[in-house]
């Protein structure tokens, strides 16, 4: 725990109140958003129905192995560095250091993407108010929920994640009823399946340019793992969550997409528009809108608003975790480490609440150009993370062999090994590398396209290679690696 001491000369740290409850709808709060709600009808009209369910499924197969991975690595380890501390243990300190600092800053960035679409879902219902008042306000909100208690922050997110699942399964039932032809209109069959291209629009190509939307949709799973190390009993709740909600996510999205591509068919120029002040003719509002529901723009719009404030929740939690984590390693400055009397990480919460504020005020400055190259870097940083996690479970299973211990005395044992790692990491690296592919289409390379979309892969490298010159680290033997269960 924290070096800070209480009163009484106890040591002083974070505090395991989450319970599993907390532990699942944290899991999905991180994955059902704006790339559902809103965003979902692009992938549609993209690659198509059958397309959109195909790229989903593969990238789903991918989170799978990583979430297992991570789950089986948190159960034995639960600590708030997550993957952070296990890349130091499991693989090489410098690539520990890395990987925090890039998810510390992946979600501090976050926070000030979430101001800035809170502020436009507000202008839906009172367009003269300025931006920055909404954003100030939100930003507030936020900072109280992270300042209370680890449990409060949990609560919140139980109710923002609660009020989504919601939405997402009325939607499922009413599109399942109209499907039906049990509603205000006649079935339509399977007519837009087979309309134009229908199902798969653009052929190989449309597919693989949803893997990225589909990538960027699943992030905020592995959040999971931070949450083990303020979990009340991990051993149990992080297996039960990485063992069910994988499935209720990929049934959300999967299901989502099979109602819009029986009821919306891909030509429609709406499903285009993929931005949250377009929440009025989203693939979601639209299916409602056609059942009858009256306000359904406005219902819709209410639960975007809840969608961002639930991942803005998350990014202060998880970005002020991650500072007390790296600063319990050395690899952060000591005054991170520094708990208040509810177990709170408090001068972490200022800094990434500090630091997001900042990035948002970029948004206003020069038309928010370095506000838009700060998105893309965090938006690459949550892919890095993930190869991250695949690297540390390959590392993991490999040195608790090597050491000679018994696999079923693991608290949870993430099925397919080496397979799942290994096959999570090459498709990593594929939809990390194929980000910006277009650019390097046609007779000239886009080199400000190519920047824009990968400039958080040169940070990330910088970071590792200033770490591992300084500290002259190496990747530690199988033999080596601390298989110890304490902090």
């Amino acid at each position: 725990m924290s070096e800070e001491k209480n009163e009484q000369g106890q040591h002083r740290g974070l505090q395991r109140s989450l319970k599993a409850r907390h532990m699942n709808m944290i899991a999905i709060g991180g994955a059902i958003g704006t790339g559902l709600f809103v965003a979902g009808g692009e992938t549609i009209s993209t690659a198509g129905p059958g397309g959109a369910l195909l790229a989903y499924s593969l990238i789903g197969i991918m989170v799978y192995f990583l979430m297992t991975g991570l789950g089986e690595m948190a159960a034995y380890l639960p600590v708030s560095g997550s993957f952070e501390a296990y890349a130091s243990r499991y693989v090489d300190e410098s690539l520990g250091f890395a990987l925090g600092w890039n998810y510390w800053f992946n979600w501090a960035i976050t926070l000030a993407a979430e101001l800035v679409a809170g502020a436009l879902i507000m202008k839906f219902w009172f367009p003269t108010v300025p931006s920055a008042v909404w954003s100030g306000l939100f930003l507030l909100l936020l900072f109280g929920l992270n300042l209370l208690s680890t449990r409060v922050y949990g609560e919140g997110e139980f109710l923002f994640a609660s009020i989504k699942v919601i939405a997402v399964l009325v939607f499922l039932f009413c599109g399942a009823m109209m499907i039906l032809g049990i509603g205000p209109y006649p079935s339509p069959g399977f007519t837009n399946w087979t309309i134009g291209d229908a199902p798969f629009v653009g052929g190989a190509m449309g597919i693989l340019s949803i893997f990225m939307v589909a990538g960027f949709s699943f992030q905020g799973t592995e959040i999971i793992g931070i949450a083990a190390g303020e979990s009340e009993n991990p051993e149990k709740n992080v297996p039960r969550a990485v063992r069910t909600i994988f499935w209720r996510i990929l049934l959300f999205y999967l299901g989502s997409f099979i109602v819009i591509g029986f009821l919306i068919p891909y030509t429609d120029p709406n499903l285009l528009k993929s931005d949250v002040q377009s929440i009025s003719i989203s693939p979601f509002t639209l299916v409602f809108k056609r059942l009858g529901l009256a306000g359904a723009a406005s219902l819709m719009n209410a639960i975007l608003l809840t969608s961002v404030l639930s991942s803005g929740n998350s990014g202060v939690y998880v970005a002020t975790r991650m500072l007390y984590a790296m600063a319990r390693a050395g690899q952060a400055p000591k005054c991170f480490l520094k708990v208040n009397s509810r177990g709170i990480p408090i001068n972490g919460l200022y800094a990434t609440v500090a630091f997001g504020l900042a990035a948002f005020l970029t948004s206003l400055i020069g038309d928010g150009v370095a506000y838009n190259w700060l998105v893309n870097m965090s938006g690459l940083a949550g892919f890095i993370a993930w190869i991250g996690i695949a690297i540390c479970h390959y590392r993991f299973r490999k040195a608790y062999v090597a050491q000679g211990k018994d696999l079923n005395k693991l608290p949870y044992k993430a099925p397919l090994y080496p397979f799942g790692p290994i096959l999570a990491f090459l498709m990593c690296v594929f939809v990390t590398a194929g980000q910006n592919y277009t650019a390097f289409l046609g007779d000239h390379i886009d080199w400000y396209g190519v920047s824009v979309a990968y400039i958080g892969l040169p940070v990330f490298l910088a970071t590792f290679l200033y770490h591992k010159i300084k500290y002259r680290t190496h990747v530690v033997p199988l033999d080596k690696v601390d298989l110890s269960r304490h902090e």
